[in-house]
């Protein structure tokens, strides 16, 4: 068992830390040693209780085990903060005495609003370095004038190292008034400046940080207490131009088709003279700074800004193909911000740089090893420290279940056992219909979750909040925000008559809809409970994404509504789509603003950074995390405290957030020996725009159904028909432990609750509603108290409950659906085969195609032809022929191998449903009026469970398409003999024309 520490804080968030939890090689002990921790190379999370066995893997290195070598000590940090430490024991020796004038009020016993620790350090760690460092320690700037030379060619730069919560706007502010009020004092001392470039990495932080103008109603300085009234005075006389870095993307010169662009430069002109020089974009951003020469830069959330190095083919080889496009967008706008910061050098002068973050790390895909600490660092209070401290929210991450599974509990890493269930990213809104369905292993972590926020919110009201608190999801892609968006606010679903019905979300407190007497009088509510937002796109400036606004219309509406009920000076056509949203977004959980109510945020990837939502408690990760540093990003969301109010002893009481699906454990330190690998040639596989006339298609199917004769309904319950519950696959309890802090568990509380009669009424409707349609796929309700009667029977006598399992378990999606496919086998096997075999399709994205196919490998590849991707990738030699062959063949239209494309055959093998993936789907002119659809399977070695999957392809999967009709038609072959494969396939299409039963072949 962890250690239970009941309160995790030991120190004052004003005061150095003086104390702390020791580690070890297992993680957290109970042991405090006296004394402040050194800056390391790790986060500290716990880990998994459940060691040993296969790992999910999130990528090199990330198995969520505690190992001592992973943590390094920053020496360099260490020794700079050990003589800071004595400089400022020896009462700031050697500083202005405006300098010593404004240290002394920052840490005045006095003060209405105390300064952090952290927060002077971090300021202190800068005047040090700018007013004494010089003449006592000059290695330190030698050191980072190395380093940046290295790094950041042209430029100084000085990074401060603070946990996200722990106020990086309030030591920007301070570094403002150190700067403004020395140069004022003394114009011609060379250290200081009255003039700021202030630099973000979105619309939502630059907005935010108006609060760095001296004449903001709401700024910093008089707002926390940072300078005294006279001193605020003086400070108005600063410059100070805050801006994101998009403002340095070149914009064009001349508004002109791209036809007349090229007419103008003629045939070896430059297309890029109707682009902004470097000079010109400076002239347009910091027009507001006049003359002023020799600026001091202030880069928040500064990861952002970085000069990648070329990729090791090895660092390339580990980036799959969403990762290596993360990873290239990155660097473009890493290039934007730092090309303009260069630019801004080489026409106005600066002074120096300070960079803000909480990461200041390189990413995976910069070209340096990920997780490596910027070496320009000089101070740095951690995630554990602000724990330490009080200063931020305890992230509690599960460490146990119920579940036993050896790959640690299933809440911890949830992506892995889920993404394979989801829509991929690309995929058309309009293919996303029918009812959200999600895999029960998300639907139970949305089920668990919000049981704790449901206590959570009753305490809230119970104490009178006024604004309630929120839970955030953040997703993968636009597809998967919408699915869970659906499942958990409501959707609408389409009616037989045309029209639609709106059909409530599944978690009460986050539902959007208002339910009426009937489903036809159902509503969307005034003000959303659920909001949809895409962040980094609102983040740049640009338009919304049209297929997004499509998706997040609803909200849209209520929510412009709302606006114009509280300001109905504004008119509506002044309200853009994007402002709405970006207002709604920043205001959640501030009382009296458009986003107040607010209680569940699903974001299409990140939640933007600056987010001060501080009434963040539950954090759902349902996306890919391929890096600790994204972990943290994420889980940085939630960290916000809500309460700043200190005890008599100047201690905070401790604050937790719920994590779920986030596999936050640490950052990996840099280095490491071995023997070194020879890296093989990485080839890329994606679809060819310029062969779009080789798309291919499929259905996705997850099972089939019987169209049954008759309308009168029996069952027959043979062996087939019985079901085990147990918790080997989901939890009912979840153990969530913090670094530090109070353990919780989390139950499967409000399914245990429901009534037995609604599992029997959900099981069967889903049996109706999924397999007892018509032809046309119209409902038949007259069916239901059949089916309701044979459910019952089935659930007393075919139900069988291990481990502290129950039936409302069958609530999960997952979980109900195998219970309905039980159900209706036991009403299949009582009409003696008289049936017409059905394919069952995904609810949403039920068509699949080669153009969302784009990976990366290092195995051998054949160059394909009549493909729409770029190559073949061989597993064995006998692909290399087969793809020859159907380049050759004159009947064969276009082919693709199945790899990375997800068809995928459903089938049972010894009692367990899997996925068979047949080797090739090509496109074939049989002579019929549509060309034929043909699978082939090659097959080599005779596994056990090969004859499974080709009994079904051929006697299931391909017969029911066909009986379905929307697909085009569709066949079978199994090809033992590669090299004879051309006569086979020339030698069935014969067979098949001549009217032989069914279309499958095996030879």
């Amino acid at each position: 068992m962890p250690p239970t520490i009941e309160n995790p804080i030991l120190n004052s968030p004003f005061r150095e830390p003086s104390r702390h939890f020791r580690f070890d090689d297992d993680g957290i002990t109970t042991e405090i040693v006296e004394g402040r921790r050194l800056s390391t190379y790790f986060v500290p999370i716990p880990g998994p209780k459940k060691k040993g066995g296969a790992q999910l893997t999130l990528g090199e290195g990330f198995q969520g085990d505690w190992t001592s070598e992973r943590m390094k000590s920053n020496d360099f940090i260490n020794d700079i903060r050990r003589y800071v430490d004595a400089w400022r024991r020896n009462n700031y020796a050697g500083v202005t005495a405006v300098t010593r004038d404004l240290l002394t009020y920052w840490q005045s016993p006095e003060r209405a609003a105390p300064v952090f620790f952290c927060q002077r350090e971090a300021v202190e760690t800068a005047i040090y370095l700018a007013e004494v460092a010089g003449h006592s320690q000059p290695w330190i700037e030698a050191r980072l004038r190395e380093e940046n030379e290295d790094k950041n060619a042209g430029l100084y730069r000085i990074a401060f190292k603070m946990a996200t919560g722990s106020g990086k706007t309030v030591v920007m502010a301070m570094l403002i008034a150190w700067q403004v009020l020395n140069k004022l004092a003394d114009p011609r001392n060379k250290l200081f400046s009255d003039t700021f470039l202030v630099v973000a990495p979105g619309i939502t932080i630059r907005d935010r940080l108006r609060v760095l103008l001296p004449t903001d109603p709401g700024n910093y300085y008089r707002e926390r207490d940072l300078v005294t009234p006279d001193q605020l005075l003086r400070l108005q006389q600063a410059t100070i131009l805050v801006t994101n870095f998009h403002a340095f993307i070149p914009r064009e010169t001349l508004q002109a088709s791209a036809t007349t662009k090229k007419l103008l430069v003629g045939r070896d002109g430059d297309p890029g003279r109707f682009t902004e020089t470097p000079d010109q974009v400076v002239r347009r951003v910091c027009r507001s700074l006049g003359t002023k020469k020799n600026i001091v830069v202030l880069n928040d959330e500064a990861h952002h800004c970085y000069q990648s190095a070329p990729p090791t083919e090895a660092q390339q080889e580990k980036l799959t193909a969403e990762e290596r496009q993360e990873a290239d967008q990155a660097k473009k706008d890493a290039r934007i911000w730092l090309n303009g910061l260069r630019a801004v050098k080489n026409k106005l002068g600066i002074r120096a740089i300070y960079d803000l973050s909480a990461t200041p790390f390189f990413l995976k895909g910069s070209g340096y090893a990920e997780g490596t600490l910027f070496p320009w660092v000089v101070s740095d209070f951690a995630l554990i420290d602000a724990i330490e401290s009080g200063v931020v929210k305890i992230p509690r991450v599960p460490v146990a279940d119920d579940t036993m599974a050896t790959d640690g509990p299933v809440f911890r890493q949830l992506w892995p056992r889920i993404r394979d269930e989801l829509p991929r990213k690309g995929r058309a809104n309009e293919d996303l219909g029918g009812d959200p369905k999600l895999p029960a292993e998300l639907e139970s972590a949305l089920h668990q979750l919000y049981a704790n926020y449901d206590r959570s919110h009753r305490a809230w009201k119970d104490a009178g909040a006024g604004t309630p608190p929120v839970f955030i999801v953040v997703c993968q892609n636009t597809s998967i925000s919408k699915l869970v968006r659906d499942w958990i606010a409501g959707h609408e679903r389409p009616v037989q008559n045309g029209g639609t019905v709106i059909v409530p979300g599944n978690l009460p407190l986050f539902s959007n809809v208002v339910q009426g007497a009937d489903a036809s009088q159902n509503h969307w509510l005034e003000r959303p409970n659920t909001f949809l937002i895409d962040s980094k796109e609102l983040e740049s400036g640009e338009a919304l994404d049209p297929a997004f606004k499509k998706i997040a219309a609803v909200e849209i509406e209520e929510f412009k509504r709302q606006l114009i009920a509280r300001e109905p000076h504004r008119a509506e056509d002044q309200i853009t789509d994007e402002d709405l949203l970006r207002e709604v977004m920043n205001t959640v959980g501030k009382a009296g603003r458009l986003g107040e109510q607010i209680r569940c945020v699903v974001s299409v990837s990140m939640l933007t950074e600056g987010w001060d939502a501080n009434t963040v408690t539950h954090i759902l990760g349902v996306r890919a995390f391929g890096t600790q540093l994204l972990c943290e990003q994420v889980v940085g969301r939630g960290l916000r405290r809500v309460s700043y109010e200190a005890d008599e002893n100047g201690m905070f009481a401790p604050e937790y957030a719920e994590v779920y699906g986030v596999p936050f454990s640490f950052i990996p330190s840099p280095g490491g020996t071995g023997t070194p690998q020879v890296q093989k040639e990485i080839h890329r596989v994606f679809a060819q725009p310029e062969r779009l006339a080789y798309e291919l298609t499929f259905p996705h199917v997850q099972g089939y159904r019987y169209d049954l004769p008759g309308e009168r309904l029996d069952a027959r319950f043979t062996d087939d028909a019985h079901m085990v519950l147990s918790t080997q696959e989901v939890p009912t309890w979840v153990e969530m432990d913090p670094i530090v802090g109070t353990v919780e568990i989390h139950r499967l509380d409000d399914l245990k609750a429901r009534r037995l009669q609604e599992v029997a009424f959900r099981v069967a409707r889903r049996t109706l509603d999924r397999y007892l349609r018509t032809d046309e796929d119209h409902e038949r309700p007259w069916l239901f108290p059949q089916v309701l009667a044979i459910t019952t029977r089935w659930l007393e006598t075919c139900l069988h409950l291990k481990d502290g399992t129950f039936p409302q378990m069958l609530l999960l999606s997952e979980w109900e659906a195998e219970a309905a496919r039980k159900v209706y086998g036991a009403i299949v096997a009582s009409t003696d085969g008289q049936a017409r075999l059905l394919p069952i399709l995904r609810p949403y994205d039920h068509l699949g195609s080669t153009r969302y196919v784009d990976f990366n490998t290092t195995k051998p590849v054949y160059p394909a032809g009549k493909s729409h991707l770029n190559w073949l990738v061989m597993d064995s030699d006998w692909e290399a022929k087969v793809g020859q062959v159907l380049d050759e063949l004159p009947e064969v239209q276009a082919w693709v191998k199945n790899q990375g494309l997800g068809l995928r055959i459903p089938y049972t093998f010894e009692g367990e449903a899997a996925h068979y993936l047949p080797d090739l789907l090509v496109h074939v002119d049989d002579g019929g009026p549509d060309l034929l659809n043909l699978l082939i399977e090659v097959t080599g070695e005779r596994k056990k469970d090969k004859a499974a999957k080709v009994a079904t392809a051929r006697d299931f999967w391909v017969p029911a398409i066909n009986n379905d009709g929307r697909f085009g038609r569709w066949a079978f072959l199994e090809v033992t003999d590669p090299w004879d494969a051309a006569n086979l396939i020339q030698a069935s299409l014969r067979h098949w024309a001549g009217g032989a039963a069914g279309l499958s072949t095996s030879a």
